[in-house]
């Protein structure tokens, strides 16, 4: 498994309509698997493989999006303490603390976020209780006054934290979604020179995180036949959560998604997956949310329509500095991604 590729990807910044960094790195990776690679008005890199065997074969989208959840400045004090806006969505319980990235066009800023208030030792009973509103925290790059000459409004704000790797776990910020970017550039580099009747198409996407909105303007530009929205999804086999709500269990394979609130997949389109799977023997589990989004939906619903279904990697710790995969089930994404594209 090609980890310092994922390493690579998770690492760069790329917040909702800032993906541009993220988008430099994949061209450069890709160079000589696409017949056709341009720039969507959105930020979305459309990537296309011609077929190569007959004529008339399917369109097959890929939807894979660059962005991560982040903020972007929106205030600078006086003092130089600077205030953000969200773009996706965040749990503010898991932001106490932590060391961020302000990135500018000019250079990269370190810095620490924490909320506004009274450190432990002066805080009353009842502010320990208290969970700050996201407006309620800052960040400090240390600059003092001087910050404003160096920062400014609309830079974005990542964390700053390394992908490791724990047993046959890799812990990562933005694993949502730079495993749906490596899986679009290694399930077609795995597919090498072999033959396939459909048209490749593999878009790696922009703004996902606000609503789908690059893939919305891709889709629509595309009109796929087949569209697979590829995303992680919750692994809550973790303590405290019951076992209904687990969605999925790390180390049994990728997912097989078939609704969450955007979209309910294609029937027989999750039969054919399920089908290679099991041909090929690869390790899969069928996965439903009852809330949030994914590419897919955007690929179902453009133009004319699409049949659509999602290939999902269960992740732990969802939204965090802290996500959690398993290696085994991102390359079984890897291996059912290339089996299908080369039946498809």
């Amino acid at each position: 498994m090609n980890i310092d590729l994922l390493k690579r990807l998770c690492e760069t910044p790329g917040v909702p309509g800032h993906e541009h960094r993220v988008r430099s790195l994949i061209e450069t990776e890709i160079e000589g698997l696409f017949d056709e690679v341009s720039v969507d008005p959105m930020g979305s890199l459309l990537c296309r493989r011609d077929a190569t065997k007959g004529k008339g074969g399917k369109k097959v989208m890929l939807l894979c999006h660059m962005d991560e959840i982040g903020f972007l400045v929106s205030h600078i004090s006086d003092k130089g303490f600077i205030y953000v806006q969200t773009v996706g969505g965040f749990d503010p319980r898991n932001l106490f603390s932590r060391r961020v990235l302000v990135c500018t066009d000019d250079g990269d800023y370190k810095g620490v976020m924490n909320p506004q208030g009274k450190p432990v030792h002066i805080q009353s009973p009842e502010d320990r209780k208290k969970v700050p509103e996201i407006t309620e925290f800052v960040i400090d790059v240390g600059l003092g006054k001087a910050t404003k000459d160096h920062i400014t409004i609309g830079d974005m704000v990542v964390m700053d934290e390394p992908l490791i790797e724990i047993g046959d776990k890799i812990v990562s910020k933005a694993l949502d979604n730079r495993i749906a970017c490596w899986l679009g550039i290694e399930a077609v580099r795995a597919l090498g020179n072999a033959k396939h009747a459909c048209e490749i198409h593999v878009a790696f996407t922009s703004q996902e995180e606000v609503g789908l909105r690059g893939a919305r303007s891709a889709a629509f530009a595309i009109r796929p036949d087949i569209g697979l929205g590829i995303d992680t999804t919750l692994a809550c086999d973790t303590p405290g959560v019951p076992e209904q709500d687990r969605t999925s269990q790390m180390g049994k394979g990728f997912g097989l998604h078939v609704k969450d609130s955007s979209f309910i997949a294609d029937r027989a389109l999750v039969a054919e997956i399920e089908r290679i799977a099991k041909d090929k023997e690869i390790p899969y589990q069928r996965t439903m949310l009852r809330a949030g989004g994914q590419d897919g939906a955007a690929a179902q619903q453009a133009a004319a329509g699409a049949k659509a279904v999602g290939i999902v990697v269960g992740t732990r710790y969802i939204h965090t500095v802290c996500e959690m995969i398993h290696g085994d089930d991102l390359v079984a994404a890897q291996r059912i991604l290339t089996a299908y594209l080369a039946e498809a």
